[in-house]
């Protein structure tokens, strides 16, 4: 059944983009794992020519890679390919993985069910890598070891952290019962507190199929004529897959306009940042998506508190104003002025604070702000040169989608073979990132881009197209690579070390 749709799928994009004026030949390229793989990350670069050109390198060493999500057993997996007697560990305590964390949005807001993001980690382990089910719980890198949580020692000659990020939603006052959760784990309890508050989040599992049940109660309402509001937010941390609180609020427009009820809904975006998106042109183009669909947005204000009893959202809502002269500095100060807002709701979607785990964001392989400090371009670790890290959990501007980690690791395998032959890291990442942006269903907007300018210390993104065609128009046609070929590319070609 998979594979018909996908052939499909196949012939509807073909077909689509004959009428964009783009061959057959150009349009079977970006068609198949090929064609998704070109989806999360554009063509080739010169560190992906580099190492599919290279023959299996003799450097050895024991490899321990901390986190068996995504970018860990892709890792995994290109380096298994690349070195002709690897030594690799993974350290990794779930027993199911997320592959298509973009995935719960379709959840929350679309048909898709949790049985079509989660697979057992067992299943992609690549062949010859060891798998520690355990967790670390301390590092010493000064000694090349980690600690396991079942009291186990590792050693190891280069180490590569993949962990992901917590959901810190217990740094929300009244949610402190939820606490920190990741993606996917023992979280039905979470979604319990929620109940039937209205509110919810697609961040993790058990929260995007409640989300769910909350948009089609929040639409039936509607839809009786009852005025109904939603909120959707975005905190002042940074988070993994930053589209994605517009992406549900977009679908959800597109579900009461679908249910002929849009008129009785308000839906308000309230970010804690200044912008719609970080690309001057991405931004423009969301803007006047907001325009045309009749959303509304409050910018500069953090969610601080909820009530779900009283369903009302409490911000804080912060601006600058000019202060006193300052005579050394021979200008005026800033003030930053904080209001309190509450907003009643019976929709909210919740994007929570994120953090590196403290075990390792406060280990000393982290940093003052929690995430892994690398160097931008090589992923290599600032002070431990035999160490490298990359997703999520690395600081690097951007780059935290799963486009991103599909250049990451090609850039990290190639880097850390070169460190292991006793070179010096060439590859670099040029901080490729890309926001398959959902507008409504049927049309995603493919927002693509690069670093600006890393030599000038400049990372705000230019755009930075992989198709011939206006990336910042919503287009059918990436819906459908989204929706029927990027899992599959994920799921057998990124875990594979292929794509």
């Amino acid at each position: 059944m998979k594979k018909r749709i996908q052939k499909d799928a196949q012939e509807i994009i073909e077909e689509y983009l004959k009428k964009e004026g783009i061959s057959r030949r150009d349009a079977l390229k970006i068609m198949g794992l090929g064609g998704a793989a070109a989806f999360m990350g554009g063509g080739t670069t010169q560190a992906d020519a580099a190492t599919e050109a290279k023959a299996a390198s003799s450097a050895k060493g024991k490899i321990v890679i901390v986190g068996g999500g995504l970018s860990g057993v892709a890792t995994a997996a290109r380096l298994s390919k690349q070195l002709d007697n690897p030594d690799i560990t993974i350290i990794e305590p779930n027993p199911r993985s997320v592959s298509y964390q973009p995935g719960l949005t379709l959840v929350g807001g679309y048909e898709w069910t949790p049985k079509d993001i989660l697979y057992q980690t067992k299943d992609f382990i690549p062949k010859g890598v060891k798998w520690v089910q355990d967790k670390v719980v301390e590092f010493d890198p000064d000694n090349n070891k980690v600690k396991t949580q079942k009291g186990e020692t590792i050693s190891y000659d280069f180490m590569v952290i993949a962990g992901g990020l917590e959901l810190d939603f217990g740094r929300i006052k009244g949610l402190e019962e939820v606490g920190t959760l990741y993606t996917l784990g023992q979280n039905e309890k979470a979604a319990q507190i929620f109940g039937d508050s209205g509110a919810s989040s697609i961040y993790f599992v058990d929260g995007a199929e409640l989300m769910k049940k909350n948009i089609k109660k929040f639409i039936e309402d509607a839809k009786a004529g009852k005025k109904v509001k939603g909120i959707f937010t975005h905190p002042n941390t940074p988070i993994k897959c930053g589209g994605a609180p517009k992406k549900i609020m977009f679908l959800t427009d597109s579900q009461l306009r679908n249910a002929g009820a849009r008129e009785n809904a308000e839906l308000t975006f309230y970010p804690n940042g200044s912008k719609m998106f970080g690309v001057p042109e991405y931004n423009d183009a969301i803007f006047k998506l907001f325009e045309e669909k009749n959303l509304k947005y409050q910018f500069a204000h953090n969610l601080t508190e909820v009530d779900l009893n009283a369903k009302i959202a409490v911000f804080d809502h912060h601006w600058k104003e000019k202060g006193e002269w300052d005579p050394d500095l021979e200008e005026y100060t800033e003030v930053v002025k904080h209001e309190r807002v509450e907003v009643p709701f019976d929709l909210l979607h919740i994007t929570p604070p994120m953090k590196a785990p403290d075990l390792i964001g406060k280990s000393p392989v982290g940093s003052s702000k929690g995430f892994i400090p690398v160097t931008y371009e090589t992923l290599q670790h600032k002070k431990y040169k035999n160490i490298f890290s990359l997703g999520d959990i690395a600081a690097v501007p951007l780059g935290k989608t799963g486009g991103s980690a599909r250049k990451q690791y090609k850039v990290l395998v190639e880097n850390l073979i070169s460190v292991m032959e006793g070179k010096e890291p060439t590859a670099q990442y040029n901080g490729y990132t890309v926001c398959p942006l959902i507008t409504e269903i049927g049309k995603v907007m493919l927002a693509e881009f690069v670093w600006a300018d890393p030599a000038n210390g400049k990372y705000n993104g230019i755009v930075a197209p992989s198709f011939p065609l206006d990336p910042t128009k919503p287009r059918w046609i990436y819906w459908v690579l989204k929706v029927y070929l990027l899992k599959p590319m994920t799921q057998f070609g990124m875990l594979k070390g292929l794509a």
